[in-house]
């Protein structure tokens, strides 16, 4: 009872901040995203009648107890819905360099959801793996899809309408995708943690959660229509909205630093001389900057010269869930 899969990280365009349910990964909003090509997890899981608790590798690295908790916490949901109760052993590769803002997570729940149910004998369409991956991390839901991707966030408490449906394949449109690293620290404050205290005490959340259901519109529309200019915009400024919720939260609290200020204001006078470039900020530090294929090599080379910039990694739409021989 083996399979391995393999699935690839995602960037959000209009943004996901908040729960409505924590245990179930439930959303408070809906989000947009992009699935990216050239960062990936790889992910085997064999089940074993002879082991009496589950193994987690990464990266060839066995996980401490705290990780593999995690993984028999979500494998555990898998077993009950196929009725059988072995233990199995994950191994786990990730080709993502989360230091530069890409949260592996997304990639690595994907891959974990697609192996596990085929390892285990399910036979689930991408629809249900959507709702699966997501109890492990919510933007997982969005990987198991390539291009651009909605993560619907429905209404039932029980979570059966909350999950992700293509809205554009990734050979429709070629964006690139440029993720700007200006720093490898670890945030102070993780993303779970201050998606929660932002939802509990920030007086902006409610003028977020209203202004994003406008963004969704204008996001999905622009994606069905290839029009870049229209997408930048919203995504630029959904991202802002984003952050400024957390100004506001007690005590308030910012993922920028410095540097994040500075490659903004780059990326905002190189459209000002005419270069079509937009940003957008998950929660964190690094930037990434969408931008036309034509443009690329122009952007990189500028936005290379800053001193605050470590590396640029450059993406381009990417694909959906594959299983692996």
């Amino acid at each position: 009872m083996k399979a391995a899969a393999k699935a690839h990280t995602n960037i959000a365009l209009i943004k996901y901040w908040g729960k409505r349910d924590e245990q179930l990964f439930l959303p408070t909003n809906s989000s947009i995203s992009l699935t990216l090509d050239k960062f990936y997890t790889e992910t085997s899981v064999a089940f074993d009648p002879e082991l009496d608790t589950d193994q987690f590798f990464l990266n060839g690295q066995q996980a401490d107890q705290k990780e593999t908790a995690k993984i028999t916490s979500f494998l555990d949901r898998i077993r009950i819905m196929s009725g059988k109760s072995l233990y199995a052993k994950i191994d786990s590769e990730n080709h993502v360099p989360t230091a530069a803002g890409f949260a592996s997570s997304a990639s690595g729940f994907a891959a974990l959801a697609t192996a596990a149910t085929k390892a285990i004998g399910l036979d689930l369409d991408d629809r249900k793996l959507s709702q699966i991956a997501r109890q492990g991390s919510g933007s997982a839901s969005r990987s198991i899809f390539g291009g651009y991707v909605e993560w619907q966030k429905g209404e039932k408490n029980d979570g059966s309408d909350c999950y992700a449906l293509p809205i554009l394949g990734e050979q429709a449109w070629d964006l690139r995708i440029l993720s700007v690293e200006v720093t490898t620290k670890e945030k102070k404050i993780l993303s779970r943690e201050g998606m929660k205290r932002t939802v509990e005490t920030s007086p902006f959340y409610s003028g977020w959660l209203e202004a994003v259901e406008k963004d969704l519109i204008t996001a999905r529309a622009a994606i069905k229509a290839t029009d870049f200019e229209k997408l930048g915009h919203v995504v630029e400024a959904n991202a802002l909205k984003m952050h400024a919720t957390t100004l506001g939260a007690n005590p308030p609290f910012m993922y920028w630093q410095s540097a994040t200020v500075e490659v903004l204001q780059e990326v905002q006078e190189l459209r000002a001389s005419g270069v079509e470039a937009y940003f957008t900020i998950d929660a964190g530090p690094n930037v990434k900057v969408l931008c036309k294929p034509e443009d690329e090599a122009k952007i990189m080379e500028k936005l290379s010269l800053l001193p605050v910039v470590r590396e640029i990694h450059p993406c381009r739409p990417g694909p959906g869930i594959s299983y692996l021989s």
